[in-house]
């Protein structure tokens, strides 16, 4: 079976591929956002409700249990096909590092609710993906989390809470069909500059 091709939407074998009977699968699209003052306003109206949600602060190595426990029970929550497909986690990728920082909110009783990953290359942050566990979901949480864990990279309280060169780009991602991340990117100001098309090969296709 042939595997489906992954393309930029204006790139020239796009074309090509759906003349001889390839289809589009999904499509998915990726933003960007600067830390800009205008941004650090946006953003910190968005994380004013964290107190009410939640405890909100950076996950430790002692969270990661939490971390591959809360993973595992919305592994088969991300919509969309391979392009934004989401690798479970393992013990290795689940622990937060100088350049993978990971933000939560915890419940009264301690339990994490919602988490988010970041990949860091020098002033640019890579959103990995934020999740929410599913019985709550629909009251901000991941929109609160994100524009919370923006502010801490970005606008750190102190020098030695964020990271160094503290982060002045951060980009995101997901599928054309996840309504509910392309709100909430919006929300925090990221404008879309990538577009991608998954492609199938046409049916019967031995590969």
């Amino acid at each position: 079976m042939t595997s489906p091709r992954i393309l930029p939407a204006d790139h020239p074998d796009v074309a090509a591929l759906t003349a001889e009977g390839w289809t589009v699968a999904q499509e998915s699209w990726a933003a960007r956002a600067e830390a800009t003052d205008e941004a650090r306003r946006r953003w910190e109206e968005a994380a004013a409700v964290v107190k009410e949600l939640g405890a909100f602060r950076p996950l430790t190595v002692d969270d990661v249990p939490a971390a591959l426990a809360l993973d595992a029970a919305t592994a088969g929550d991300y919509p969309g096909g391979p392009a934004t497909a989401h690798a479970p986690m393992t013990a290795e990728s689940a622990r937060p590092t100088d350049v993978r920082r990971a933000f939560g909110l915890f419940a009264a009783d301690g339990a994490l609710t919602a988490m988010t990953y970041v990949d860091l290359e020098g002033p640019v942050a890579e959103v990995d993906f934020t999740v929410v566990r599913a019985d709550l979901r629909g009251h901000g949480l991941g929109t609160a989390l994100k524009a919370a864990s923006m502010l801490a990279l970005a606008f750190p309280a102190s020098p030695d809470e964020g990271p160094s060169p503290a982060v002045t780009v951060f980009r995101t991602g997901g599928a054309a069909e996840n309504a509910a991340i392309r709100r909430a990117s919006e929300r925090l100001g990221f404008v879309v500059d990538e577009r991608w098309l998954t492609l199938a090969a046409p049916t019967g296709d031995p590969g």
